[in-house]
């Protein structure tokens, strides 16, 4: 079992006339086999966790811990960090120009395990999730993300993770800007990873939609930087019926 772990986590942000607090103390811990949703409304600071975890370098952690298995994920590098079993589906895909879905991918995949993968056992692989996910194959010729729809991008973000296998998926807000049928489809691959059990998901958003489709086992209400109230599936039924509006009060005052 893996096990992500969050304490005391502080993080600011370089903004016009200096650096704005963001996170103010986050405790969370994440588990193979667990599916956490972190709900919360806009500029509540979830995508911050998210990066935080990641290592984008935006984000400076000013106080707390973040470990995986025991390890200072703090300390490692942004590559490092995927190789040791973490993985971030960001809500805004980068375009990257000039590098085919499919050398990407292999690339990614030889970087995470240490050594290529066998090119017949690698082709099947990727075909067959690709046509799990209602993927054409022509699209595994096309530059990754330019010129993708932003279910294309979502889909490509979880043909990622079914391809990579990490310990740790973080999925922010993976159900923005998607049809019906695309959520379907995404969730579906969500689900085939999570089967596995091998697998913990940090599931950030703020609609409870996508829980129709993925079912957590544990919801984080997060506002203000800070988790304020956790749960099970019937906390997000909960908020579907009352939405934030009591917590920003209590925040507010």
């Amino acid at each position: 079992m893996t096990t992500l772990e969050i304490r005391d986590l502080h993080v600011t942000v370089e903004v016009e006339g200096g650096a704005k607090e963001i996170l103010r103390g986050v405790d969370l811990t994440v588990s193979s086999g667990e599916t956490h949703a972190i709900m919360g409304p806009n500029g509540s600071g979830k995508s911050t966790l998210a990066y935080s975890v990641a290592g984008h370098p935006r984000y400076k952690v000013t106080e707390g811990s973040v470990t995986l298995d025991g390890e200072d994920v703090l300390a490692m590098k942004v590559d490092e960090r995927a190789r040791a079993g973490l993985f971030l589906a960001m809500q805004y895909p980068v375009e990257v120009p000039g590098v085919t879905v499919s050398n990407f991918l292999r690339t990614a995949k030889t970087a995470v395990d240490g050594e290529a993968p066998k090119l017949r056992t690698w082709v099947k692989d990727m075909k067959g999730a690709m046509e799990k996910l209602r993927i054409d194959p022509a699209f595994a010729e096309r530059n990754v993300n330019e010129g993708f729809s932003g279910g294309e991008k979502k889909r490509h973000e979880i043909l990622q993770m079914e391809l990579l296998k990490p310990s740790i998926a973080i999925l922010d807000e993976t159900d923005s800007g998607l049809d019906v049928d695309a959520l379907k489809v995404v969730s579906e691959g969500v689900n085939r990873v999570k089967a596995s059990g091998d697998v913990g998901v940090l599931l950030i958003t703020h609609y409870t939609r996508i829980l129709r489709y993925i079912e957590p086992d544990f919801v984080h209400v997060f506002i203000d930087g800070r988790i304020v109230e956790e749960g099970g599936k019937e906390l997000a039924d909960r908020l579907e019926d009352e939405g934030y509006d009591r917590y920003l009060t209590v925040a507010q005052g």
